[in-house]
């Protein structure tokens, strides 16, 4: 499973929004903060706005601010938003995608790979990234996480 550098450099992005507080943040700036493309920043933040995470701000120290408070805000929306299904195999999303629901081997397997990765990104906000990035504060999986039997 790959999370797309549009997902990821989304998160980036957004976190740094999320720093200036009620204060807006050209995308310039995180252009140059983050080392990612302008272009490609605009047109994540068109996905963002439109979705209402983020607004936009006009004027000479304009720019975008969180409209979605970072308390709330759950790392699992944006990556879905940007990312579309984070599912690790096509009968997650799709189960007449797979002609072996019910009678594969390795579907529970996939279901907690799933369901791992969709309880650490929900378990996890966009204000618990504002320090310094870490995800130190998170702790151990929850034990049904902890090891696949």
């Amino acid at each position: 499973m790959w999370i797309s550098t549009r997902a990821q450099y989304g998160m980036r992005a957004l976190v740094e929004i999320a720093k200036g507080g009620e204060r807006p943040t050209s995308l310039k700036v995180v252009s140059v903060r983050q080392g990612l493309s302008h272009q490609y920043l605009e047109q994540i933040f068109s996905v963002l706005r439109k979705a209402g995470l983020v607004e936009s701000v006009r004027g000479a120290r304009g720019g975008y601010r969180m409209k979605r408070s970072p308390l709330e805000l759950e790392a699992l929306e944006v990556v879905e938003l940007l990312e579309g299904t984070l599912a690790p195999v096509i009968c997650i999303e799709d189960k007449e995608a797979c002609d072996r629901v019910g009678q594969c081997s390795t579907e529970d397997l996939w279901h907690q790979v799933d369901a791992a990765v969709r309880s650490v990104l929900s378990e996890t906000k966009i204000s618990d990234l504002l320090d310094d990035g870490s995800l130190l504060q998170l702790g151990p999986l929850p034990e049904q996480f902890a090891r696949v039997t």
